[in-house]
């Protein structure tokens, strides 16, 4: 049997839960109830426009915020001895091995009103805040699930730079400081492009965390689409233009990111 044939269960499952999806969403976004081509479907989003910018707007805040704490998280992981590292990535990795929702929950029981937060500000005399049910409480929720997403591909990329190169930097005079701005981060920069694309994508279309977090009060592109499908303002139609113009959005970041990126690889080959 030659090698190629190994792959016929891989397609098929690709044809029947991916491409096949795809191509109904399609179908959907470009006709009517009874089956008519339109364009009435797309030209219907525009009263959407505030929930596509906010949910843009807090995915960009989440990203951002998962830069400035993934970085260095990253750098000083890469900077460790090969048994600290493992302590460390067990840590970072613990999270994703319980479920999505429970870790979820679990933000619920700390920013509620009454939860650990709050009681251990009440605890220090200090006055309480309101944290659950608002934008603040989201954009925690996705910098907490997607903050590894962010520090993997950094530390994959910091990891593999030469270290004759930044030697060779400070034989020539240049201070630790200037080593990190000349040299690192600009080595760097693939991994940062690839952890903003797997933090930014999962970001903009996140719903499980509104709700929860949330509680409805935080509409996203997420919570929009699921409402079109299964809430009771069903039309599928409308919601899979939704979907289709998401997707494009995202996939014009992804190109646009890419374009900045030459690559992990050649990044670290210089």
């Amino acid at each position: 049997m030659k090698p190629k044939y190994f792959s016929i269960p891989y397609v098929g499952w690709m044809a029947m839960f991916v491409v096949a999806p795809i191509i109904i969403v399609f179908v959907y976004a470009f006709t009517t109830p009874g089956g008519e081509f339109t364009l009435r479907n797309f030209s219907d989003m525009g009263i959407f426009m505030p929930v596509f910018f906010r949910s843009f707007r807090l995915a960009f805040i989440a990203t951002l915020l998962c830069i400035a704490l993934g970085y260095p998280v990253a750098y000083i992981l890469a900077r460790e001895a090969s048994r600290v590292q493992l302590v460390l990535f067990m840590l970072i990795m613990l999270p994703l091995w319980m479920n999505f929702l429970l870790r979820t929950y679990a933000w619920m029981s700390i920013l509620e009103n009454t939860g650990l937060l709050n009681q251990f500000l009440s605890f220090l005399g200090l006055p309480t805040v309101r944290i659950i049910n608002t934008q603040t409480a989201v954009v925690i929720g996705m910098v907490y699930n997607f903050l590894p997403f962010m520090i993997l591909p950094i530390y994959s990329v910091i990891v593999k730079i030469d270290k004759n190169l930044l030697e060779a930097a400070h034989d020539l005079g240049a201070n630790s400081f200037l080593v990190f701005r000349k040299l690192i981060v600009p080595l760097s920069l693939p991994g940062i492009l690839s952890g903003v694309t797997m933090v930014f994508v999962p970001a903009v279309s996140a719903f499980v965390i509104t709700q929860l977090l949330g509680g409805g009060m935080v509409f996203l592109l997420g919570d929009l689409i699921e409402m079109q499908f299964l809430g009771t303002a069903h039309n599928p139609q409308v919601g899979s233009a939704i979907s289709i113009l998401m997707m494009l959005i995202v996939i014009a970041f992804v190109i646009l990111m890419n374009k900045f990126g030459s690559g992990e690889e050649k990044a670290v080959g210089l």
